[in-house]
């Protein structure tokens, strides 16, 4: 029998997760990284104690054909269940698009749903030798920076983004790390500050000081077709 999602969240109905699309969001359970800003941290582990049965969901997006446009699959790190692409295909058949939100935590199992994604939310996480301070992985920046390649590769629509809590990166870094971005091809690139509410790591500030300058969202604003600053 093959595997099932494990689904640790579910939102019925959202304008903002999908670009101009009536949408709703998959919480997928699980995550291999361990990122310190996280606003997420129960969907960290692979299962919860208050799981939606995948089923469940199947039966709610019947009932809305022709109402709702796509499913967005989100985490958690959704990819890092082998039960995704599967979840991705039977929603497929019901007439849905799909999106997804991804930190591009591994290639292959990027490589294996892209095809089945009409638009992606990828979160790249830092400058590729910087990325160990947010996610606590070795390794993670090139699994990240790898994992953009193939989408930009792919061609399927998407939009870049960058979580900033400016006690872990600062101006200059983020405006080297737009350079990168734009250098490998990255047409549109948001940037989110972060939400501190709850925060997996307590002991980052409550609220960092915004370091950002005019200056230096003019200057970013100018390597993108498009660019957008979210959560101020």
């Amino acid at each position: 029998m093959a595997e099932r999602l494990r689904v640790g969240g579910f939102v019925p109905l959202t304008t903002l997760d999908f670009p101009n699309h009536l949408s709703c969001v998959v919480f997928c359970q699980g995550c291999a990284w361990r990122c310190r800003y996280c606003h997420n941290p129960d969907l960290i582990p692979p299962r919860a104690q208050q799981m939606h049965s995948w089923d469940s969901i199947l039966e709610f997006l019947q009932r809305r054909q022709g109402l709702l446009e796509a499913v967005v699959f989100s985490g958690g790190e959704a990819t890092l269940q082998y039960g995704l692409k599967a979840a991705m295909q039977e929603v497929k058949k019901l007439g849905f698009k799909v999106g997804l939100h991804s930190a591009g935590i591994n290639p292959k199992a990027l490589q294996r749903v892209l095809p089945y994604c009409d638009w992606v939310g990828f979160d790249i996480k830092a400058l590729e030798e910087d990325t160990p301070l947010i996610t606590g992985v070795s390794g993670s920046g090139q699994a990240n920076w790898q994992c953009l390649e193939l989408l930009l590769a792919s061609g399927v629509k998407y939009e870049c983004r960058t979580t900033v809590h400016w006690d872990l990166i600062d101006p200059q870094r983020l405006l080297e790390l737009a350079r990168r971005l734009s250098a490998a091809g990255v047409a549109h690139f948001v940037v989110q500050h972060v939400r501190t509410q709850s925060m997996l790591d307590g002991q980052l500030a409550e609220r960092s000081a915004n370091l950002g300058t005019a200056a230096l969202w003019q200057e970013i604003s100018t390597l993108f077709s498009t660019f957008e600053r979210r959560n101020d």
